[in-house]
This record gives structure tokens, C-alpha cells and sequence, in this order.
């Protein structure tokens, strides 16, 4: 008898699917994220919760910017504090009682090396405030975009990585002001147009994330209501 009769035919037995893979999401359960509809269009922030397999939950932070009882595919964008890096997910939500949504068919799409986040474009009149060094003192400057992680502004004066100052800017004429203690990232010099900076912010309270969820929801509709 031929050694390949003795042990039988080899075949080549499909990958068989472990729990392990299954529940490979359940790393990024209570990851605060933000879920955009398909055209990129901001819908809300919400925490990840009760991941298994392909299906969780959105328990949602801010009032939700759509109607819409049917499910529907949408983005969902986080960060990851076990893997320092954004993580871009896709999957199909449907609402649920107690601004919840329920999602199904939830996958990562890919895990990048940044913290972005929704952007807001903007090009509104704010203040930086530094409390020490040579540029101590109240600044005029542009708000260029806003997200709930950071900002990009444009000045005349020169800040340098690192810098830290207190960016004070009114998304909004009929609300507050907002205050963010925010971090240079990125210097662009613009030649006579001055300096862009990349900013992140600083030692944000959920409050206050919330507060700019709120004010960037509502400039996101209102200029909607523009267009």
C-alpha cells in the first residue's frame, strides 16, 4: 500500500472561525466615537457599547441630526487609548427608545496613526491667550475648522510646537462663548498671510466636549440651512 492510500487523501480544510475572532470588537467597547452618515454629514457622538460579533449599541451624547426610522449604512470614527491610534468602522444603524441605536454588521475598516475627527469649516473671529513667555497676553486670530479634539486657526503672531494657550471663539452669536485650553501641533507659514497652527485640546471634561458637540451640531445645521 502506497504511503498516501495509508494516510488518506490531503485536502485543504477551510479556516475554521474561532470565538476569538468573533468578539475581536469587544476591544473598543466604551469607546466614545462619532457616527457620520455616508456623505460625510455629522450625525452624533455616542459611546460603543455591548459589542459582540458584528452588533452593538450607539448610547448617544448628543440629540441625533436625522430622522430617519429605517436602518442605514453610516461611518463610525474613534480613538482607541489601548492602541493609541483611530479606528474607522462601517455598519448599519437603527434607532432605539432612550437615544440608542442599535447597529448590526458593524466592521473596522482600517486603524490609522491620527485622532481625527469630524471638522467643522469655519472662518470665525476668536482670541488666543497665552500666559507666559513673548507672546504673553490676548491675540486676535481666525478659527479655520473646529472639531471636538482640536482646531486649526490662523494668526499673524508667531507660536511655536508646543505652545499653549486659551482659544475663545462664539460658534454661535446666540451662544456662549467657548473656551478651550489647546495645544500648537502644526505650524504652516503663510507667507504675508502669517501662520496657520493645528491645535489640540487640553484637559477637556466630558461637559465641556459635550458643550462643543452641541455648538458644532448647531453651526453644522445652520449653515446647512445656508446652502
Amino acid at each position: 500500500m502506497k504511503l498516501f492510500n495509508l494516510f488518506g487523501k490531503k485536502t485543504d480544510a477551510p479556516p475554521q472561525k474561532t470565538e476569538d475572532d468573533e468578539d475581536e470588537l469587544e476591544i473598543y467597547s466604551g469607546m466614545r466615537v462619532e457616527v457620520t452618515a455616508m456623505d460625510g454629514r455629522m450625525l452624533f457622538v455616542a459611546k460603543l457599547m455591548g459589542l459582540h460579533g458584528s452588533q452593538a449599541e450607539l448610547h448617544q451624547y448628543s440629540e441625533a441630526a436625522f430622522s430617519q426610522e429605517e436602518p442605514f449604512p453610516v461611518r463610525i470614527r474613534g480613538y482607541s487609548d489601548r492602541d493609541r491610534k483611530a479606528v474607522y468602522m462601517e455598519g448599519v444603524i437603527a434607532p432605539l427608545p432612550q437615544n440608542k441605536c442599535s447597529v448590526t454588521e458593524l466592521k473596522v475598516c482600517r486603524i490609522g496613526n491620527d485622532r481625527a475627527f469630524f471638522r467643522l469649516d469655519t472662518n470665525l473671529d476668536a482670541t488666543a491667550t497665552m500666559f507666559s513667555g513673548l507672546s504673553m497676553g490676548e491675540k486676535p486670530c481666525k478659527l479655520l475648522n473646529i472639531s471636538i479634539g482640536g482646531a486649526c486657526i490662523s494668526s499673524e503672531h508667531r507660536y511655536h510646537d508646543g505652545d499653549k494657550f486659551l482659544l475663545k471663539v462664539r460658534l454661535l452669536e446666540e451662544r456662549p462663548e467657548s473656551a478651550m485650553f489647546s495645544q500648537v501641533m502644526r505650524v504652516i507659514e503663510k507667507g504675508e498671510d502669517g501662520f496657520e497652527y493645528g491645535c489640540r485640546f487640553l484637559e477637556l471634561t466630558d461637559a465641556d466636549q459635550e458643550q462643543i458637540t452641541q455648538n458644532i451640531f448647531a453651526a453644522q445645521r445652520k449653515k446647512m440651512g445656508r446652502s
